[in-house]
């Protein structure tokens, strides 16, 4: 029962931490543009490695 008094506020810590974790990347504009990421790999500018 003691366990309960320590995973209860850990969790809310880490759920607090990936909802603010999500709002940063929504203001930062990272979910802007989903279409032009898919195609990238397609592009044959890129060089292949030697």
């Amino acid at each position: 029962m003691n366990s309960i008094l320590y995973l209860i506020p850990i969790s809310l810590t880490l759920g607090i931490c990936a909802l603010c974790a999500f709002i940063w990347a929504v203001q930062s504009k990272q979910y802007e543009d989903l279409e032009t990421e898919k195609y990238r790999i397609l592009n044959k500018e890129d060089k292949p490695k030697k």
